[in-house]
């Protein structure tokens, strides 16, 4: 599996930001006392922590104490620090720079989970709403396999009707996936090869299946995610058995 451009880059900025930042500083360490220097630098493990996630706040939070160390605190450019305060100050950036880091990404994490929350909530809204206004079932189907894409991230996604073939990887109602029967372990081994189904089921009555193509390599959407992938698949599905049932009502006229 492959790690987001994002995380990448947030782990290398957590080892060669304070590194640059220290450099920086190097020329006011005999003007500056080490209290603010290091406050400074808890500020650069934060920023760092903020925009990227927690393994990169951890990072900077040693990178900076090392760094601090090895250039602010005599003898310079040795990991030997005589002074026992500068010592002091040194454990005390590693251990509050651990602790601040973690706190920023655990804020930015749920940030991110509040708006996936609410992103996730209009698109189950909008396509409630157009299910309800539409005269057309493939309309629906058309809006659930664009929504499918885009919450799922995935390649490309299809809407296969009439009897089951074959027996392809398959999303469930609950999130989980089954390979064979199986749950699949998403979370360890990615997406299985191939198409994976979810079926659009609705009172018990199967209307077809959306075909899922994810990204080669994709890290799988989180659990929340396919919950809400499910959904919008019942809501195709409600669509489809309304249709079929207008059709019945409508061959079951006068005469017949």
């Amino acid at each position: 599996m492959r790690f987001p451009l994002r995380d990448t880059t947030a782990v290398a900025a957590g080892l060669l930001a304070p590194f640059v930042a220290v450099l920086a500083l190097t020329p006011l360490r005999t003007q500056v006392t080490h209290t603010d220097l290091t406050l400074l630098l808890v500020v650069v493990v934060v920023a760092v922590a903020t925009l990227g996630n927690r393994l990169a706040g951890a990072l900077a939070a040693l990178s900076a104490a090392a760094w601090f160390d090895f250039f602010l605190t005599e003898p310079h450019q040795s990991f030997h620090i005589e002074n026992r305060a500068d010592a002091e100050t040194a454990v005390l950036l590693l251990v509050v720079g651990l602790i601040v880091s973690q706190l920023a990404a655990r804020g930015r994490l749920l940030k991110r989970v509040a708006v996936a929350d609410a992103s996730h909530l209009e698109r189950l809204h909008a396509t409630t709403r157009l299910a309800r206004v539409s005269t057309s079932s493939d309309e629906v189907v058309r809006r659930v396999r664009q929504e499918l894409t885009e919450v799922l991230e995935l390649a490309s996604c299809r809407f296969e009707y009439g009897s089951l073939v074959g027996r392809p990887p398959r999303l469930e109602p609950d999130g989980t996936v089954k390979v064979a029967g199986w749950i699949w372990d998403l979370e360890r081994q990615g997406w299985p090869e191939g198409e994976i189904e979810l079926r659009a089921t609705v009172r018990g009555r199967y209307q077809g299946r959306f075909l899922l193509t994810p990204v080669p390599d994709a890290v799988p959407p989180p659990l929340e995610a396919r919950l809400v992938a499910a959904d919008l698949a019942a809501q195709a599905a409600a669509a489809l058995d309304d249709d079929r049932a207008g059709a019945g009502r409508v061959g079951a006229g006068p005469g017949s």
